[in-house]
């Protein structure tokens, strides 16, 4: 295993984090097939894996008690634990001490390395703020129960430097691959985190399983390298190749991926990449684009929508589901995720203001209708 600078802390971080969120199962989510997860778990642990990162509602809250009891005989010792407070969820100051005792709970442990808040994005921030958050983190971390504190990351850039400029965090959590440059926290935002001193941990590596399966067009861009990699060790190797990470989560489904994902690891140094393998990951960034059916740039020039649409966010749901051949799973997240909020495609008025101001000149009320039409198949036209 390799190990890597976390942040200010006097401690290394192993290069591959153990993410707990998606576990081997049988049945539905919450059955976790503990035999099978366990040993994966001791499996990483036993081969140099020290940072394991599970949270409030992972397989529906099963994740925290799995662990409580996987990390017996010794291997919580071993480990610096990382779970997270459901921001979402609360809803008064007292509710950070009733999801905190839940957790110690769940986890059979009387102390959290890592405590971080979940899934923050402007509204969240700004209620968890209000509530005193960082006045009860203080006191806990005084009494001993948190080592310390840090947040996970939902939303744009601007919203990631109030909230990065608002506390001295340890660290902080973000969505991070070679196609997500641009998307949320980005580049900007890791570079941005790591000048603080902030540790950078980054989680959805392959954006979802989405970089795993690559069509026949990407593989032949990989197998120009003598490298042999497998389009998951590429995705983890770019990442391991820029000094501002700290550690790369997975989630790991099965015993065969810990030990892929374990040999990429031991392989893993920043500036390891020529810059012929950098313009190759950058060929496969181009080539999933080009796959992309909308050419938004994500500029947000379009914005704001006076009918409430997100336009940049429903592109890149339906440039995803091209992209990937995930029409499914994208309509599941179009219909259950943030679209319900009110940001979805069946919103728009054809009023075509955005169409004056898209430097790309994208007929924007056209692509809306195709947009919902694709993604919103089984959502009702007035349901929003």
């Amino acid at each position: 295993m390799r190990y890597r600078k976390f942040g200010q802390l006097d401690w290394k971080v192993s290069a591959l984090g153990f993410g707990c969120m998606r576990l081997p199962i049988k049945g539905g989510d919450e059955h976790i097939d503990e035999p099978e997860a366990t040993h994966m778990l001791h499996f990483a642990i036993d081969r140099g894996v020290n940072y394991v990162d599970t949270a409030y509602g992972y397989h529906q809250g099963n994740s925290e008690r799995f662990l409580g009891r996987a990390l017996a005989d010794g291997y919580r010792e071993r480990i610096r634990l990382a779970t997270k407070l459901p921001c979402w969820l609360v809803e008064s100051a007292v509710d950070f001490d009733r999801f905190f005792d839940e957790q110690m709970e769940r986890l059979q442990t009387d102390r959290f390395d890592f405590y971080l808040l979940h899934a923050l994005n402007k509204k969240s921030w700004l209620k968890v703020r209000d509530l005193g958050i960082i006045r009860w983190a203080e006191r806990a971390m005084s009494d001993g129960l948190i080592g310390h504190l840090g947040f996970s990351f939902h939303d744009d850039y601007p919203t990631f430097v109030e909230i990065v400029d608002s506390y001295d965090w340890t660290l902080c959590q973000i969505q991070y691959n070679y196609m997500d440059l641009t998307h949320q926290a980005g580049e900007r935002g890791l570079k941005y985190a790591a000048s603080k001193g902030i540790a950078i941990v980054v989680m959805e590596p392959m954006l979802g399983g989405k970089l795993v399966d690559s069509p026949e067009r990407i593989r032949r861009i990989w197998e120009r390298s003598p490298r042999g990699w497998s389009p998951a060790g590429w995705a983890l190797q770019w990442l391991w190749n820029q000094p501002e990470i700290s550690v790369v989560l997975s989630g790991m489904s099965s015993i065969e991926q810990v030990e892929e994902n374990l040999a990429s690891a031991g392989k893993s140094a920043v500036g390891s990449l020529t810059p012929e393998e950098m313009e190759l990951v950058a060929q496969v960034r181009r080539s999933y684009r080009a796959m992309g059916s909308v050419p938004c740039t994500g500029c947000n020039y379009c914005m704001p929508c006076p009918n409430g649409v997100d336009i940049p966010e429903n592109f890149r749901f339906y440039n995803q589901s091209a992209m990937y051949c995930r029409f499914e799973q994208t309509r599941t997240e179009y219909e259950y995720g943030w679209a319900s909020l009110g940001l979805r495609a069946s919103a728009c008025t054809s009023c075509r203001q955005c169409e004056q101001r898209c430097p790309q000149r994208i007929l924007i009320s056209e692509w809306m209708d195709r947009v919902h039409a694709e993604l919103g198949k089984d959502i009702g036209r007035s349901q929003v």
